[in-house]
């Protein structure tokens, strides 16, 4: 199993704040929050970024998105309104190669958002 950060947060060798969890996802709490909710949610299938994912991929990544709703509900910004990120390579800020959401919300968010 690869050796990155986030496959060592879903393997439970590096502590987080978890919010959600099952067999196929986690969600945590940013450590570095950029509003007042800012959940991560990872799938625990180690996928770098988007470019690497393929069309087997493509019921994770659906489901990745409907634990994004679930946790924004749960976190009860879904109805005041909240963003989903997910980041693609250096350029676009990510900076932990394994694909993952950032759920946000609990504050009005502007645009464009970089």
């Amino acid at each position: 199993m690869p050796e990155c950060l986030f496959c060592k947060i879903a393997r439970g060798e590096i502590p987080s704040d978890k919010v959600y969890e099952d067999g196929r996802f986690l969600g945590f709490r940013d450590i570095q929050p950029q509003a007042p909710v800012h959940v991560v949610v990872i799938p625990k299938k180690h996928i770098a970024t988007m470019n690497d994912a393929a069309e087997a991929d493509a019921q994770i990544l659906g489901d990745l998105l409907l634990v994004c709703r679930d946790i924004a509900k749960d976190e009860n910004v879904a109805e005041p309104g909240y963003r989903i990120v997910i980041n693609c390579n250096k350029n676009a800020g990510q900076s932990v190669f394994h694909i993952h959401a950032h759920v946000l919300g609990g504050r009005h968010m502007t645009w464009p958002p970089g």
